[in-house]
């Protein structure tokens, strides 16, 4: 069975492959199998490049591809191949860049910019080792492959809790996306939000028939007032796993710090939560996981 070609940029910070542990190598341990399958094209940047050589877990696999270094333009290079390029060449499909958060190369401008442009353009920016996993495995759903070992608990919301959260611009999307996937987000554990967001998520549940006495979302403040630090501090002591943030890319932010914070607290519990940053992306993860069903 052949598929269409996926293309991803990959790059890790230096704590993500300094160790044979490190979250670089537990992805390729769990999702190599996975990536082989499904032919995916892997544009590793330098020294990410060369970590994965070194380590053997995709011996030679012909779909690994060597990026410059970051000093050299790597990160920028993955940047501009994310939009649509005009010399027809395909564009990169996303891009999973496992980040340290306290490393400070994964705020330099091209590191942000990767992100601005996957969320522009409704690709995944995948920053922790628990997203690099599942991401495998929502492509090789909408392949019409079965779930593989890598995926063991991946789709087990039971014991979970999600946040969601959208800038104004996109609150109309966030609640069509809840709306659209209602059944899957009510098989989580609970439903965490910031502010209005919230309160436009329960009026959405209760019409269609949530019970009144209970939110189907529990509300924390609005972002600009301390909302997203209060869902990061759930993300740091393992009592939010996943978040669905509707980022607009085109506006100023007073209060981006919040935003970032929340988004750093993602990534220090790499292992465990995910960060999904788009409408497209989040509707795509929830098809592919509506298809267990």
């Amino acid at each position: 069975m052949t598929f269409p070609r996926l293309r991803f940029g990959l790059a890790a910070n230096r704590l993500h492959h300094e160790s044979p542990d490190a979250a670089l190598f537990k992805w390729l341990e769990r999702s190599g199998p996975g990536v082989r399958e499904l032919g995916m094209e892997l544009r590793a940047v330098g020294r990410t490049y060369h970590a994965i050589e070194h380590s053997g877990l995709l011996a030679g696999y012909r779909g690994l591809l060597r990026y410059p270094y970051g000093r050299d333009g790597g990160l920028m290079k993955l940047v501009a191949h994310i939009p649509q390029r005009p010399d027809g060449e395909p564009a990169l499909d996303g891009a999973i860049y496992l980040i340290d958060p306290v490393d400070p190369s994964s705020i330099f401008p091209e590191a942000l910019a990767l992100k601005r442009q996957c969320v522009t353009h409704g690709k995944p920016f995948i920053s922790t080792l628990a997203g690099a996993v599942e991401w495998v495995e929502v492509e090789r759903l909408h392949a019409g492959l079965g779930p593989s070992a890598a995926a063991r608990g991946v789709f087990d919301f039971s014991a979970q809790t999600v946040a969601l959260i959208a800038h104004d611009a996109l609150k109309d999307q966030m609640v069509d996306f809840a709306d659209s996937h209602f059944e899957l987000l009510s098989r989580f554990a609970s439903r965490v939000g910031t502010g209005t967001t919230s309160g436009r998520l329960n009026a959405m549940a209760w019409a269609r028939g949530w019970p009144r006495e209970r939110p189907w979302v529990r509300p924390y403040l609005s972002g600009p007032l301390g909302g997203d630090a209060q869902i990061a501090e759930l993300v740091l002591e393992g009592r939010c796993q996943r978040v669905i943030f509707f980022e607009d890319p085109h506006v100023a932010r007073q209060h981006e710090a919040d935003i970032q914070l929340l988004e750093r607290a993602v990534r220090v519990v790499t292992a465990t939560a995910t960060c999904a940053t788009s409408p497209a992306v989040a509707h795509k993860w929830a098809r592919a996981v509506e298809l267990l069903a």
